[in-house]
């Protein structure tokens, strides 16, 4: 699978760890930064770029990491096509996935550590959108959603 990877400063080791995990799995990661600590960079440029190479379908799906989780969720949402959250449990990680078609997961490293973030990652990446039509319907209302406010935004 191919994966977008980013965080900011607080994330960065991490997020060194979580490239390799992927890349052991044998997924394709595209790392967006940052690559050196900064300590004054800021987690609205990283989730910004995941979340364009996830909508724009040039990776199957992102992951973000910064100080909480919290930030980036936020960010990454902002962009059109994104579904990201903040999983800190293996059930959401996945269900998040299963029911509401996720493509962005968001975790805080001075939350979790590299095992829990391991298994939140391979839950992720192993679930699939169920296509339920209940599921569907509850997803169509959300890209309503999103399309009426880019619409409002426009006049």
């Amino acid at each position: 699978m191919k994966i977008a990877l980013g965080t900011d400063h607080a994330g960065l080791e991490l997020k060194q760890e979580i490239a390799a995990f992927l890349t052991d799995l044998g997924h394709q990661v595209t790392d967006v930064g940052a690559i050196n600590f900064d300590p004054i960079d800021d987690y609205p440029d990283f989730a910004a770029a995941v979340a364009h190479k996830v909508a724009a379908g040039n990776v199957e799906r992102g992951l973000l990491v910064c100080g909480s989780g919290v930030g980036a969720s936020i960010a990454a949402n902002k962009v059109v096509g994104v579904r990201a959250a903040m999983c800190h449990d293996t059930y959401s990680a996945h269900q998040g996935v299963e029911h509401d078609d996720m493509n962005v997961l968001c975790i805080g490293a001075r939350i979790i550590g590299i095992e829990l973030a391991r298994e939140l990652i391979v839950a992720y990446l192993g679930a699939r959108f169920s296509g339920d039509e209940r599921h569907v319907r509850r997803l169509n209302k959300v890209k309503a959603i999103e399309a009426s406010s880019l619409a409002a935004s426009r006049t």
